[in-house]
C-alpha cells in the first residue's frame, strides 16, 4: 500500500475510532483533555508505525491499545499512579499480571460501552444542559467548534469558552467516566437523549462540507439508542428516540438523486428505504406509546416520522395527521423549529397560504441565521404562484447554510422561479 493511501486509511480510522479512544481513556485518566492528548498520541505512533509496518488487522484495537499503554505510562509519572493501584492490588507487577488488562476490569461497569460512558458523564448535572450537548457533540461527533455553534444558533467564540469550561468542570469534579446505575442514571437520561438525537441530526443534515451526511454519526447514534433501550426497557422515551432515528435513518440512501443533488422528502424513490430499520423503527415506537401514549416529545416526533414510513408513495402522506401531531408536540417542546415544522405540515396539508399564515407567527429573531426558515418561506411561495419573492427567499437560505449540497439545492430552486 502506497504511503499516501496508508495515511488516508489511517485518517479514516481514526475518524471513525475516536470518539471510543476518547471514551476508554478518560475512564483511565479522569480527565477529556488528557483523554484527547493521548488519542492524538495514538494517531501519531500509527502515522509513524503503520507505513512502515503495514495496518494491522484490527486498527482500533492497535489504537487502542497503544493509547491505554501511554495512559498507564503517564499515570506511573503521577500520584494517580499510587491510588489506581490501591484500587487494583499492588501486586501487579509480581504475579505478571497485564496492567493494561488489569486496569480496564477495574474500571469497567455494566454497559462496558466507553461511547455511552463517556455521553453520561459529559452530561453530568455539574454541567449546564448547553454544555452537556456542545462538549458532547465535540467529544462524540468529532464536531468543530464552528459547526456546533451552527446547531446552537450560537457564535463560536462562545461555544469555544463553554467546552473548555465543561472540560475544567469535568476535571475538576473528579467523576468515575461510567454509565450511572438507579436514579442517577434516570436523572440524566433527559440530556443524554439530546445528545444522541444530537449527534444523529448531524450524521442525517451536515450542518458544513461537502457531504449532505455522515452516515457513520447516524449508525453509533442509533448504536448508542439500542444500548440504551435494552439497559432501560421501561423508559417510552427512550424507545421514542430509537425509533425516530431507525425511521429517519431508513431515508438516508433515498436523499440524494444521480447527480448528486438533494431530494426533498415529496421526490425520493421510496423503494430505495430501509425496510429493515422502517420496521425496526415502528417496532419501537410501538413500544413507546404501550409504555406510554406516545405523549413524550421523542415519541410524538417518532410518530411524525411512522407518518411518511407508512406511506407508500408521496401522495398517500396523512399530512393532516402530520399537522395535528405538530400541534401536540407544540405544547409538550415549544419551540421555534416546531413552530417551523408545523407551518410546512399546514402547508401541505391546507395549501401554502396556510402554511405562510402560521410561518408570520414563527419566531424569526430566534431562526435569524437558520437556512430552513427562509427556505420554507421560499417554498410556500413558489406554490403560491409568488415567484419574485420566492427566489428571493431561496436565495436568502442559501446564503445561510454551510453545506455545499444543501446551497447547491437551494440556488437551483432559486433559478426555477425564472428572473
Amino acid at each position: 500500500m502506497a504511503a499516501s493511501d496508508t495515511h488516508r486509511a489511517i485518517e479514516t480510522v481514526f475518524r471513525i475510532e475516536r470518539a471510543r479512544l476518547v471514551g476508554g481513556l478518560a475512564r483511565i485518566v479522569r480527565d477529556v483533555d488528557l483523554a484527547e492528548e493521548l488519542a492524538q498520541d495514538a494517531l501519531l505512533a500509527a502515522l509513524s508505525e503503520w507505513p512502515r509496518a503495514g495496518v494491522p488487522q484490527n486498527p482500533g484495537a492497535w489504537l487502542m491499545a497503544t493509547a491505554k499503554r501511554r495512559a498507564i505510562d503517564r499515570l506511573r509519572r503521577t500520584a494517580m499512579l499510587t491510588r489506581k493501584h490501591a484500587e487494583i492490588g499492588r501486586d501487579l507487577a509480581e504475579d505478571g499480571a497485564d496492567p493494561v488488562a488489569a486496569l480496564e476490569a477495574a474500571l469497567d461497569d455494566d454497559v462496558g460501552d466507553e461511547v455511552l460512558s463517556l455521553i453520561f458523564t459529559a452530561c453530568h448535572p455539574v454541567l449546564s444542559p448547553d454544555a452537556r450537548a456542545a462538549l458532547t457533540l465535540r467529544l462524540i461527533g468529532g464536531l468543530t467548534t464552528d459547526e456546533i455553534a451552527r446547531a446552537f444558533l450560537a457564535g463560536e467564540p462562545t461555544i469555544a469558552q463553554r467546552i473548555v469550561r465543561a472540560k475544567k468542570t469535568l476535571r475538576e469534579a473528579g467523576l468515575s467516566y461510567e454509565v450511572p446505575r438507579g436514579r442517577e442514571r434516570a436523572e440524566r437520561l433527559a440530556s443524554v437523549l439530546k445528545v444522541i438525537y444530537l449527534i444523529f441530526n448531524e450524521g442525517y443534515a451536515a450542518t458544513a462540507g461537502a457531504d449532505l451526511t455522515r452516515p457513520a454519526l447516524c449508525m453509533e447514534a442509533q448504536r448508542l439508542g439500542r444500548i440504551l433501550a435494552g439497559l432501560m426497557p421501561e423508559e417510552p422515551e427512550v424507545f421514542g428516540l430509537l425509533a425516530l432515528m431507525e425511521l429517519q435513518a431508513s431515508r438516508l440512501a433515498a436523499r440524494l438523486g444521480p447527480d448528486g443533488m438533494l431530494l426533498p422528502l415529496t421526490e425520493q424513490n421510496r423503494a430505495r428505504w430501509d425496510q429493515l430499520l422502517i420496521r425496526r423503527g415502528l417496532a419501537a415506537l410501538a413500544r413507546a406509546e404501550a409504555l406510554s401514549g406516545a405523549r413524550g416529545p421523542y415519541a410524538l416526533q417518532g410518530a411524525l416520522a411512522a407518518c411518511h414510513a407508512r406511506a407508500r408513495r408521496a401522495e398517500e402522506t396523512d399530512w393532516a395527521r402530520i399537522a395535528a401531531l405538530y400541534g401536540v408536540l407544540r405544547e409538550v417542546m415549544p419551540s421555534p423549529v416546531v413552530d417551523l415544522n408545523r407551518a410546512i405540515a399546514h402547508s401541505m396539508a391546507f395549501g401554502p397560504e396556510a402554511g405562510l399564515a402560521l410561518l408570520a407567527a414563527v419566531d424569526a429573531d430566534a431562526l435569524r441565521n437558520y437556512a430552513p426558515l427562509p427556505a420554507a418561506r421560499g417554498d410556500f411561495l413558489f406554490r403560491s404562484g409568488r415567484l419574485a419573492e420566492a427566489r428571493q427567499a431561496f436565495e436568502e437560505a442559501a446564503a445561510l447554510t454551510c453545506n455545499e449540497r444543501e446551497r447547491a439545492f437551494l440556488l437551483k430552486r432559486a433559478a426555477a422561479c425564472g428572473g
